[in-house]
């Protein structure tokens, strides 16, 4: 389900906005514009959607746009032409009462620089917006408790911003937007300005706490490690325009063009490779109710394989080895319970290939790909990897090579 659709967003800086765009239908530059008219173009006809639940990672260098696009989803800057559409109503069309309060019920915003009050304690900050809506003073209390409970600061809310450090300070403004229940989160570059160590656990914290709260969230950022370790997908962005939008691995291994290909060329792969695109089917699936040592057998010798993944129910219970299967078949047995090894290695679907080297260099069996439901999806094997990474770093080079 489409949360956000923004079609043909257009904002042009300066008095006379109507006169740049002849000028950018026609093909001219930003850098010519400016010299041209005095005019700045913040965003170009700019057309995404997010769907409900997703992060966004919209990102590019400095001056690409991206903070003033996340500033026009909420009017914050006013765009100049276009549709924004927020739970299918046009933003764009409110009135100010009406966009007030569109903000207030849909909208959680965090800044960069935190944006704290610091005569406040931290529970007072938390509280700000739930005041500013005229929320029972009890009720903000404890919504703003709450939200300090998710973000890990329970015990801090008498506290001052002066006494918590960066990370803990970040924590405040996302506990603030979170106490506002808003079904979308603004994040403009939420994690810049913390130093590298913590930047990385509150990225890993926010991600835990998305898998909770479930928000749909824009995040913007220029750091091209970030937005592939946060994004569902990704909008790259370059002179107010949309470049390319795909997930992390589309845009790595086809990127639309010499510039994102040239963004992109210092990636390492196996971050962004992941299980379920490298993974195959597995050949054949033996079943612990109806299925017994020779027909396990029988089925491994058809696929032309050695072990074999059995599912109960459809659920992954375990793997069972040919040898195994052949002795137990000359002893007669009928079922598989005896030579069931449930050991094994499961993985997520989005499991990044960095992450599968150790696995498969501390287990004797293939890993299986499961889904939420312990429902086996795919194999994956050491050859399988080292081909999707060989294949992605050939077809990076060959587009750094059309670049060059």
């Amino acid at each position: 389900m489409k949360k956000i659709d923004i079609q043909n967003l257009y904002k042009i800086f300066g008095p006379h906005p109507e006169k740049v765009m002849p000028l950018l239908a026609k093909g001219m530059s930003k850098d010519a514009i400016m010299e041209k008219t005095r005019h700045g173009v913040g965003v170009a006809d700019v057309s995404f959607d997010v769907e409900e639940g997703e992060i966004l990672v919209v990102m590019g260098l400095s001056g690409s746009g991206k903070s003033t696009l996340v500033r026009c989803i909420n009017r914050l800057i006013e765009p100049t032409s276009g549709t924004v559409l927020v739970n299918g109503e046009n933003v764009l069309k409110l009135s100010d009462t009406e966009l007030r309060h569109f903000r207030q019920k849909h909208f959680g915003m965090v800044f960069q620089n935190f944006a704290l009050f610091p005569h406040r304690t931290v529970l007072k900050n938390v509280e700000y917006g739930l005041e500013v809506q005229k929320v029972d003073m009890a009720k903000r209390s404890d919504l703003s408790m709450q939200a300090l409970e998710q973000v890990g600061l329970k015990g801090w809310e008498d506290s001052y911003p002066d006494q918590l450090s960066g990370g803990m300070q970040q924590r405040v403004g996302l506990a603030r937007a979170l106490a506002l229940d808003a079904d979308i989160m603004l994040m403009d570059e939420a994690f810049s300005a913390l130093d590298p160590l913590i930047r990385r656990d509150m990225q890993d914290e926010l991600l835990e706490l998305q898998d909770k709260v479930q928000k749909t969230i824009v995040f913007i950022s220029h750091d091209l490690d970030e937005a592939i370790k946060l994004g569902d997908r990704i909008v790259l962005m370059k002179d107010g325009m949309i470049v390319q939008v795909g997930t992390a691995e589309e845009i790595l291994t086809n990127p639309a063009n010499d510039y994102v290909a040239k963004f992109v060329e210092d990636v390492d792969m196996s971050k962004v490779i992941t299980a379920e695109s490298i993974m195959k089917k597995s050949e054949a699936i033996a079943y612990y109710k109806t299925d017994g040592p020779k027909a396990a057998l029988r089925k491994m010798k058809k696929a032309s394989i050695s072990k074999i993944f059995v599912s109960k129910e459809r659920k992954l219970v375990g793997i069972v080895k040919a040898a195994d299967a052949a002795d137990a078949a000359k002893q007669g047995e009928k079922t598989l319970e005896n030579i069931l090894i449930t050991d094994i290695q499961r993985v997520s679907p989005d499991t990044p290939a960095a992450d599968l080297f150790p696995l498969l260099a501390t287990s004797e069996h293939p890993i299986a790909v499961v889904n939420d439901n312990n429902n086996l999806q795919g194999v994956i094997i050491k050859g399988l990897i080292l081909a999707a990474l060989a294949e992605g770093a050939q077809s990076n080079g060959d587009e750094n090579g059309k670049a060059a």
